[in-house]
């Protein structure tokens, strides 16, 4: 099993920003698609942005133009740039990774433990 690892959460105002980072773990080779996810207490776990393998990214459309996803494919780590944030994006974000390759084979739908954002009016 791959470690994914979040940090970077916390409690911000509303149109402040914060940046999420998700770091896997272990002897990777390579990584498919990451992603983040978020949910907020009574809603389903929805998708907010990914980025694949080589860089194309997609956004939810609550998320366009406030959140930027990246990744660095060498450190097997990835971000999520969240800016004018607003107390609608408040919830537990995850982070997944569809596939990845390791010295000790290929592992499937990876979750990470979730980093809480909470956003105040």
């Amino acid at each position: 099993q791959v470690q994914l690892v979040e940090s970077g959460g916390g409690s911000v105002q509303s149109g402040g920003s914060l940046e999420l980072s998700c770091a896997a773990s272990g002897i990777i080779f390579t990584i498919r698609t990451m992603a983040w996810y978020r949910q907020a207490p009574g809603n389903q776990r929805e998708l907010v942005a990914n980025i694949n393998s080589g860089g194309d990214t997609m956004y939810a459309d609550s998320v366009k133009d406030r959140f930027t996803i990246s990744r660095d494919n060498a450190k097997h780590t990835m971000y999520l740039q969240m800016n004018r944030l607003k107390a609608e994006d408040t919830a537990v974000y995850y982070c997944n990774v569809d596939a990845v390759t390791t010295s000790r084979g290929i592992y499937y739908d990876q979750w990470g433990q979730g980093t809480q954002v909470t956003v105040s009016a």
